[in-house]
């Protein structure tokens, strides 16, 4: 079976997802094939964001699994819980080991269909303590993974807060959790340093990994090399600034990325926003300075793809009245005014293999590979490649 497969085919194959016990149930058929063949952070978040796409029991407990898969592939030793409640048995999803001696209990969440309790998850963690599962001396944490935030992942950050469990409980986007993936696989981080993340002084963990991967993307770990200062160098030929037939300034294009609030998705931020034809963007948001009147930017939400376009009509931070706006809309310090703005969330151009394999952005690179690097920041992209990811609309 090809490691390129999609999850769906690779559902069709396995069949249904259950807690059925058997070494040849499809539940240990699909976890052999994320152990054997996903072993590509690229791979792994590929068949995230198709079980964000989907609903449904089945893809609900194909992301369980992928969660955990993402737990090995950060250094744990992990125990996969089972899909569904019963009685005596402890209904955790994950159970990941540290060989630190920090045990993390994870429960996986795919919808806001109804609201997280944190006394559940604390008594799986009680629960595994008093069967001594888990030993007693050692640090347990509880850890919400969640496809997408919306107004339960505000409200369980509220409860988290007031109920002073913040050393205990913490939460955690599937897409910030593969962020942690792939800077240990890419050999920017360790175990060790992860784990460290996991134990920040608020329980949400993704401002503080947005923070990394914007210091990476724009700095990167090491002094320029002179391959880093070739490919700079090709990448201005290759996106060149004046149109070579007419000879006029070209405009540039760019992808960006939405940021999950607190009470809403990456999806529900950027059609907010570009229904008001505004964007926003951080002080450390690497680029902003070179975005100019004309130039297109197209918006990629987490688990769905790329959503929206538009063209800056006013730079970042050089208007005062998209500046009152954007306060009144409490975005960040850097807003700029859209116009000819066009929204497809239900029509979103996926960041699949087969269209990574057509974009120039990975001339050279194995498309297979991780990927986040791609959509996690603020990127200057290729006329083609805004072409493939807007659907050629208004281009």
């Amino acid at each position: 079976m090809s490691s390129l497969t999609t999850l769906s085919d690779v559902l069709d194959l396995i069949g249904a997802l259950n807690d059925k016990p058997g070494e040849d149930t499809a539940r240990e058929r699909f976890r052999r094939h994320l152990r054997k063949r996903i072993t590509s952070t690229g791979q792994v978040r590929d068949f995230v964001e198709e079980c964000l796409r989907n609903s449904g029991p089945q893809y609900n407990r194909a992301l369980q699994d992928l969660v955990n898969h993402i737990g090995t592939l950060l250094e744990f030793e992990v125990t996969f819980g089972r899909y569904s409640g019963v009685q005596r048995e402890i209904g955790f999803d994950g159970l990941w080991r540290s060989p630190s001696g920090t045990t993390i209990v994870v429960e996986t969440k795919t919808t806001d269909a109804y609201s997280i309790s944190t006394a559940t998850l604390l008594n799986y963690m009680n629960e595994l303590v008093s069967e001594k599962r888990v030993d007693p001396e050692e640090e347990v944490l509880g850890l919400y993974v969640v496809g997408r935030r919306d107004n339960s992942c505000r409200e369980l950050e509220n409860s988290i807060i007031a109920e002073r469990n913040t050393d205990t409980l913490r939460i955690i986007s599937t897409d910030h959790l593969l962020s942690l993936a792939e800077l240990i696989a890419d050999n920017q981080m360790g175990h060790d340093s992860a784990l460290t993340i996991l134990r920040p002084s608020r329980p949400s963990i993704d401002p503080l990994i947005d923070l990394m991967t914007d210091v990476i993307s724009t700095t990167g770990t090491h002094a320029p090399t002179p391959e880093m200062v070739e490919q700079v160098e090709e990448e201005r030929i290759a996106y060149p600034q004046v149109d070579e037939e007419t000879g006029d300034d070209a405009a540039e294009y760019y992808l960006t990325s939405a940021q999950q609030g607190h009470s809403e998705s990456a999806e529900e931020m950027v059609c907010r926003l570009l229904r008001e034809n505004i964007w926003a963007f951080r002080e450390n948001t690497p680029l902003r300075d070179r975005v100019n009147p004309g130039d297109w930017i197209c918006f990629y939400a987490a688990g769905n793809g790329v959503i929206g376009h538009g063209r800056v009509r006013i730079p970042p931070g050089e208007d005062p009245e998209t500046g009152e706006k954007a306060r009144n809309m409490d975005l960040s310090s850097y807003p700029l005014a859209l116009d000819s703005v066009q929204l497809y969330p239900d029509e979103p151009t996926v960041i699949d293999v087969d269209m990574r394999k057509r974009l120039d952005a990975f001339e050279g690179r194995d498309p297979s590979t991780a990927w986040g690097w791609f959509v996690h920041t603020l990127r200057r992209i290729s006329r083609h490649d805004f072409s493939l990811l807007t659907g050629e609309k208004n281009l």
